[in-house]
Order: structure tokens, then sequence, then C-alpha cells
């Protein structure tokens, strides 16, 4: 696995932090990385964006490129069209990836928003950017009630384009989880077709760096070069 597609079931999930600890994580493991943002909205020209995030939280030694900026915090085709810039494309995303494959172990494309949000007037989406790479996609999830519906959706997007879910990571998993976030341990492999790889304690974007890079590992599972153990973990919140 040499490119991997992260995206999410919508906004405000965990996707940033998620990419910062996936990072981590393959850094931990000595394999080197680049982090991709193809279209960064809601923020001026010159202030930090989610790649600036990712390599402030995982230190050196991470790669990083946004493809395209849009100051209004709207899907990147939206943002782009109001903004009178020209916008991401698919083939743009393919070509800088392959690009970064070259001279790196693992290169982390970060979605906006959902797998079908459209970064053009013609409506392509993310997934037809991973369907350019034949690349794996990671999907953040939420922790509660809802999750299932939209994981699934998420998935069934995915397999209808012919693309490879790589699994599930948790974005936020709060210190006190209810009675649904227990039991969608369980369900959101089912859900999604693909296994649970991981859960994000809520506010890790907060820790301090090396704090942040300590424990990555231990939010993922080794498929994501960590040490979290799916079946141990949901045995720990029944």
């Amino acid at each position: 696995m040499t490119v991997l597609v992260v995206t999410g079931t919508g906004t405000e999930i965990g996707k940033t932090v998620v990419t910062a600890a996936v990072a981590a994580a393959a850094r931990a493991a000595s394999r080197s990385v680049a982090v991709l943002k193809p279209a960064q909205t809601g923020v001026a020209p010159g202030e930090p964006g989610d790649v600036a995030e990712v390599r402030r939280l995982v230190g050196g030694g991470v790669t990083g490129e946004e493809l395209g900026r849009f100051p209004e915090p709207l899907a990147p085709g939206t943002a782009a069209a109001r903004a009178g810039l020209p916008p991401v494309r698919p083939p743009q995303i393919a070509e800088a990836a392959s690009r970064l494959a070259g001279t790196h172990d693992l290169v982390l494309v970060e979605g906006a928003g959902g797998l079908l949000v459209h970064l053009d007037e013609e409506g392509t989406t993310l997934a037809d950017a991973a369907r350019l790479l034949d690349a794996p996609v990671l999907v953040v999830v939420q922790a509660g009630l809802g999750t299932l519906n939209t994981t699934q959706l998420t998935a069934e997007a995915l397999r209808a384009r012919g693309l490879r879910c790589r699994g599930v990571v948790i974005g936020s998993w709060p210190a006190a989880p209810d009675l649904a976030m227990r039991c969608n341990l369980a369900d959101l492999p089912k859900a999604a077709g693909a296994p649970l790889l991981g859960a994000v304690p809520e506010r890790a974007g907060a820790l301090a760096p090396e704090a942040f890079r300590a424990a990555a590992p231990g939010w993922l599972a080794p498929e994501l070069s960590g040490t979290w153990d799916a079946e141990g973990f949901a045995a720990a919140h029944r």
C-alpha cells in the first residue's frame, strides 16, 4: 500500500487528526510519508490548513502538499467557482499522488468532507481520483448514533465504483462512550463490509506533538502500522 485515500462520512469528524495519526504510526515504523490535500477550503492565503496541522502533530519528516486553496468553507467545486479560481480535478490529484509515491513509502490523500463532495462543476469527486489511482480508501466515521447508516452508504458508494474500503477508523472516541457507541464497535465492520482499524480519542489533536506521536500507534491497528486491537477494545467497552 503506497497511496491511501482518506475520506469521511461527513465533515468535522476527525479526518485530519486520523490522517496525522496514520502518518505518525507510519513514521514510527520508519516509513517515509507524504500528505496530499487536494482542495483546502475555508482558509485564507497564508493561514495554516490541514497539511500544516498534520505536520505540526507528526513533526519533521513528513512531506506536505496542497493542490488548491479556496477561502470559503464550502464544497471544493462551489468554493472554487465563487472564488473565480480553477477547481482541482481528479487527474491532477492522481498525478500528484503518483509523483509523491515515487519518493515516499506512504502517500495519504485527505479529501474534503465526504466521499462524493463535488470537486468541480462536472461533479467529479474524490472517488474518481481514487479510481484513477487504484488506491484503497480509509473511511473516518463518527462513534455514535447514526453512524451505521452513513458508514454503510459510504461503503456502498465505494463498492458501486469498484473501489476498495481499506477499513474504518472512529475519528473521535469519547472518554465515556454511551450504549450506542459501545454497540457500534461490533456493528461498524458489518455496516462497512471492512474491518474497524482504530479509534482515535476525542481531543487527540489538542495533545502536544510529542505526546501525539507517542500515542498514535496505540490508536490504530497493525494494518495501519499500529498496535491497537479491535477485539480487545470492544471487549473493554462491553
